[in-house]
């Protein structure tokens, strides 16, 4: 048994383009399922993705602003709104969640219908001021099929663009030394709620994927300039990065902290000047800058003009109080919660998905050096501080509102950088990397099933029902058994190519502590 998967994972490992498709299908089943066994409006602000989604199909880029009373973490106001034109069942999405939401012993069996009314009608949403290019590609589902079928397949769309970036990633760890250690950093990096948001229409999905491909292919360019692969590792830089900057503005800032702490692993003189000679740079550098005037002018012309009735206690020390408080918070939110931040994963899943993340830090801390232990460090006072200095920052105009997925996109550079240094400077023989990454992976297989399932139960029963979701109360299209049996088979088969194989070990990243060859001419010595 274990020969035939290792010649499986062998075999879809033998070229890229295998690996690339066979990883792609994997992460479409995960997100997939997620998008299929999920309530439809169960995460957050999916209601009003889904008509911006749906609106910008329809041409409407922009719309009539409108001002919408509400109440968010607390705090009243009167929100800026965009109104768009689309059929009148779409006005109901917004009232889909609101039976179950935050209330956890409730299941979903509460969600009213959306209707079935096709007279066109006004309908608002609070994501109209965002870049359209993520929901253009997601919202056109929404002109093939009405009501739910329309829904569904605008989140397998999402689930589809999220994927492909994942797989790209996944190819590019392939290329490093130690297939499994690098491999075991993207699943890593590929958390419970990066699957769970890709299956979603929300643009954080694909800022979190693009995320994870811009931190693999840089740590590939700085790491290892291999002249063969340059080229494609800068073409993958630049997709991510223009998914990343156009997605929204913080796209931006994520793609420059990355660049940052890369270039603090750079240990090879020339290796900037090599990189520079090539001709694939500036051309990406050229996209990325007409994305960026891009996306910065929209984002000028489309301003927030809400008006929020701030308390006047929350100033900006007490909010960088509590943000430090919620660091804890933040990071499960990074991990997994699911629903509208209602629905915690299991216990269980916190503390191995740690574990390993801990595990890989403490040994790159270890085997690191200098310049490669201040990138490290760098890493984890961001990951603490930039919720705090960007909450603080804001806390006077919009409130409390941070979520730890919003730092997503830039955090999954931890784990990144920590293969990425354990791939180059541990030695090879001591510590059984292999069998750490096995180990590892089968771990996150297991607690990511265990996320699914228990937020696949409390949609269906309710967090105070049966164990085993049976009788639900509500039940995705094909039943929460068929579901569940898919994301295991998923989740079991995406990591045999990290627990089985490290072979194939051209075009990895080189050690980097291992003796050069002396090229300098020979001068033949006397006879």
């Amino acid at each position: 048994m274990t020969s035939a998967l290792t010649r499986l994972a062998d075999w879809s490992a033998g070229t890229p383009k295998r690996l690339w498709l066979i990883s792609f299908a994997l992460f479409f089943t995960l997100a997939g399922s997620w998008a299929a066994a999920s309530p439809l409006g169960s995460s957050p602000d999916e209601h009003a993705h889904f008509i911006r989604a749906a609106a910008v199909a329809r041409g409407q880029i922009g719309g009539t602003e409108v001002m919408v009373p509400h109440t968010v973490a607390g705090i009243e106001g009167h929100f800026a709104e965009t109104g768009v034109q689309l059929p009148e069942w779409y006005r109901n999405l917004p009232k889909v969640h609101e039976c179950y939401s935050w209330r956890e012993a409730q299941p979903a069996s509460c969600a009213p219908s959306l209707g079935t009314s096709e007279k066109t009608a006004q309908a608002t949403t609070a994501a109209g001021r965002y870049h359209p290019g993520y929901y253009l590609v997601t919202g056109w589902p929404s002109l093939l099929a009405d009501g739910p079928k329309g829904l569904y397949l605008m989140r397998f769309m999402s689930a589809l663009l999220c994927s492909a970036l994942l797989a790209s990633a996944v190819v590019t760890a392939a290329e490093w030394r130690r297939r499994s250690l690098a491999m075991l950093g993207v699943f890593a990096a590929a958390t419970p709620m990066t699957l769970y948001m890709a299956g979603m229409v929300n643009p954080s999905g694909g800022e979190i994927a693009a995320g994870i491909l811009v931190w693999t292919a840089l740590l590939s360019v700085v790491l290892s300039p291999d002249p063969v692969l340059l080229n494609r590792r800068l073409a993958r830089l630049g997709i991510g990065g223009l998914v990343l900057i156009n997605i929204r503005p913080l796209g931006l800032i994520w793609f420059g902290g990355a660049v940052v702490f890369c270039l603090l692993l750079t240990q090879r003189r020339g290796l900037l000047g090599q990189v520079l000679r090539r001709k694939a740079l500036w051309l990406w550098t050229a996209l990325l800058g007409l994305a960026t005037a891009g996306a910065l002018l929209w984002a000028a012309k489309h301003p927030d003009n809400s008006k929020i009735d701030i308390p006047d206690s929350l100033t900006t020390g007490v909010a960088a109080k509590k943000t430090l408080g919620n660091t804890e918070v933040y990071i499960k939110q990074m991990l997994g919660f699911f629903g509208w931040l209602d629905t915690p994963a299991p216990a269980l899943m916190y503390v191995v998905w740690m574990a390993v993340l801990a595990t890989l830090v403490v040994l790159a801390l270890v085997h690191g050096r200098a310049r490669e232990l201040v990138a490290m460090l760098g890493m984890l006072v961001a990951v603490v501080m930039v919720p705090v200095v960007a909450q603080a920052s804001q806390a006077e105009r919009i409130g409390m509102v941070w979520q730890g997925r919003y730092l997503l996109p830039f955090a999954v550079g931890l784990p990144l950088m920590a293969v990425a240094v354990c791939a180059t400077r541990a030695p090879e023989h001591g510590l059984r990397w292999r069998r750490l990454a096995g180990l590892s992976v089968v771990g996150l297989a297991l607690v990511n099933l265990s996320a699914f399932y228990w937020t696949l139960r409390r949609f269906a029963v309710g967090t105070n029902g049966s164990w085993v979701a049976s009788p639900a109360h509500w039940a995705p299209p094909g039943g929460w058994v068929f579901w569940t049996c898919v994301y295991a088979a998923a989740a079991v088969a995406v990591v045999l190519p990290a627990l089985l194989s490290d072979r194939n070990d051209t075009a990895r990243l080189p050690d980097l502590d291992a003796p050069r060859p002396d090229r300098r001419r020979r001068v033949p010595e006397p006879a």
